[in-house]
């Protein structure tokens, strides 16, 4: 008697309560789970940014040579000017450096070292959502930043605002 009383209540556990259950968390559950996607997400960005600017260090740890092998001249040819090196992983040829077309060089832009993860990943109004909660040390660190790259007026504005306490 006790087998068929444990029987019934397993599938009343399956039949009723699980689908019961499920029905009155679906909400958060499936919210907990979009957001450890996004997490997952900013999480990939990241390491992908940080594999295209840091190429030498990826390659070190998965022990891959990075160089390429540069031919030598035969010795009976003239020797002709070289070939403009290959540009670096995430430039244009000629059209980042300023190489060749009389522009001079940009400079280099600051690596993110922000309060704000995946800032490079955000529109200007998630990045604006998230200033007041910043130190002015962290919110000066954001305008250095955007004036060196996108110079998005939205966030400066806001970010001036918090400074000068408005």
């Amino acid at each position: 008697m006790s087998e068929d009383k444990n029987a019934i209540e397993r599938v009343l556990d399956l039949l009723v309560y699980a689908p019961l259950g499920l029905a009155f968390s679906a909400g958060q559950v499936f919210a907990e789970l979009a957001e450890k996607g996004r997490q997952q997400v900013i999480a990939a960005r990241m390491l992908g940014e940080y594999t295209i600017k840091h190429p030498e260090s990826v390659a070190g740890v998965l022990g891959l040579p990075l160089g390429r092998p540069q031919p030598s001249p035969a010795p009976e040819a003239p020797v002709a000017t070289p070939a403009p090196a290959a540009p670096e992983a995430g430039e244009v040829s000629g059209q980042a450096s300023g190489e060749g077309n009389g522009q001079v060089p940009a400079p280099p832009r600051p690596t993110a070292d922000l309060a704000i993860p995946g800032y490079d990943t955000l529109s200007a109004s998630q990045v604006v959502q998230r200033l007041s909660g910043l130190s002015e040390g962290e919110l000066e660190a954001v305008r250095v930043y955007e004036e060196a790259g996108r110079h998005r007026k939205t966030i400066l504005t806001k970010v001036a605002q918090l400074q000068s306490g408005s």
